[in-house]
């Protein structure tokens, strides 16, 4: 992509009012504008972004069996007051959807009163379970006052999986084979050292959920960190284990600043019971659909790895997500730069390519903040040697390297 071409652009400043780091970067860096309190356009290179996280994570859900769908936003009244949600949340943070022809609806802030249902026209008998249905879409929260950026928004990008089995048996396998997954995807996404598993208040139908929590000092919960396991517990539930940690009991936990990234739930039949998603096990008998769920917000990651790599003048976009792999940087050689830059696409390259008319300093800034994993640099200078500058997002200093080996670096 021809930097020229962007009908982005990036700024050196942004509203007081973004006060977390994720915001001011990412809005600086031109990957997001924000259209109101909590309420963010995706722009060409934070879609770019966006894109590479929800691959990373379809296709780690598709490996444990998801089925994926794409389910409406938008679910009768009806459905939430089955099963008792919409007397909780109407007044607080469920949106309600009005118009001339349509009444007595709400917009989705998770799924279980559209899933359950649908199942329920394919689910007769023990055969046709476990199934595993998963989509990825946008979801609407009344935050009273969303903050941190992309951490915490009023309408969002959300994967939801949701499996569905005879015995609570088949769950607990399930849901330990999704806590690999999980951990595979903040891996891929470049986060997995910084993340822990954590155990959280599991509710009524189980001991505990789980979050997956990111060590982050823009993090809203604090969790206690057992290095011996290297998992953790949520704060809210710290009192009730005994301030030990429920693997091995050491009671020796570190505290730490942290943002939720993802979560699981077993759900038992609070979503199935309401609406009657029964099967008929071997021996005739009606039973209930034993239900988990599991989400990750995409933004909420995206931002998320923001606040966890960067330096002082921008981001640092682990190469598995970053919008370009290369930032091709020409300083007044556009002739040759241009070669160059049709030889990385042809050999399969993703490259932003500065061909833009302003000074080097600023070409300088917009790369660091930007923050692709790899810059070339061709100058004078360097094509007196016939070489180009090479430099490593993550390191201060650079290398000069023969323009016939700029492939060679990349294989």
């Amino acid at each position: 992509m021809k930097q020229s071409l962007l009908f982005t652009k990036t700024s050196k400043t942004v509203s007081a009012e973004e006060t977390s780091l994720n915001a001011q970067f990412l809005i600086k860096g031109g990957f997001v504008d924000k259209l109101s309190a909590g309420v963010y356009t995706m722009l060409p290179l934070g879609f770019r972004v966006y894109k590479k996280i929800e691959q990373i994570i379809r296709e780690e859900i598709n490996s444990i069996g998801g089925q994926e769908v794409f389910m409406p936003s938008l679910c009768p009244n009806e459905n939430w007051k089955k099963t008792g949600r919409y007397e909780i949340l109407a007044d607080d943070i469920l949106f309600s959807a009005e118009s001339k022809h349509v009444k007595s609806s709400v917009l989705n802030l998770s799924h279980e009163e559209v899933v359950s249902p649908l199942l329920k026209k394919f689910v007769n008998s023990y055969q046709d379970l476990p199934q595993y249905v998963y989509h990825i879409q946008n979801k609407f929260r009344g935050e009273a006052r969303p903050k941190s950026g992309i951490l915490r928004g009023r309408e969002f990008m959300m994967k939801d999986l949701y499996s569905f089995h005879a015995t609570e048996e088949d769950l607990n396998n399930y849901y330990e084979r999704v806590k690999i997954s999980y951990k595979n995807i903040f891996t891929k996404a470049g986060i997995g050292d910084q993340t822990y598993l954590t155990y959280a208040s599991g509710g009524t139908f189980s001991k505990y959920s789980h979050e997956f929590q990111t060590l982050t000092g823009a993090g809203e919960d604090y969790i206690y960190i057992c290095d011996k396991c290297r998992v953790a517990i949520n704060r809210e539930i710290l009192e009730d284990q005994k301030n030990k940690c429920p693997e091995c009991g050491n009671n020796k936990l570190r505290e730490e600043k942290a943002v939720e990234v993802g979560n699981i739930f077993k759900l038992s039949t609070k979503f199935s019971d309401p609406f009657d998603l029964f099967y008929i096990d071997k021996d005739n008998n009606k039973k209930a659909v034993i239900m988990g769920c599991y989400g990750i917000g995409l933004q909420r990651l995206m931002g998320t790895i923001v606040e966890v790599s960067h330096d002082i003048q921008g981001i640092i976009w682990p190469e598995s997500v970053a919008p370009y792999r290369v930032h091709l940087i020409s300083l007044k050689q556009d002739k040759e730069s241009d070669k160059i830059y049709n030889n990385l696409l042809d050999a399969g390259i993703e490259v932003l390519y500065d061909d833009r008319d302003i000074s080097f300093g600023a070409k300088f800034a917009d790369a660091d903040l930007i923050g692709c994993p790899y810059r070339i640099i061709v100058s004078t200078k360097t094509l007196e040697q016939d070489s180009v500058e090479f430099k490593k997002r993550t390191e201060k200093s650079s290398e000069l390297v023969k323009k016939d080996n700029i492939l060679k670096i990349f294989k």
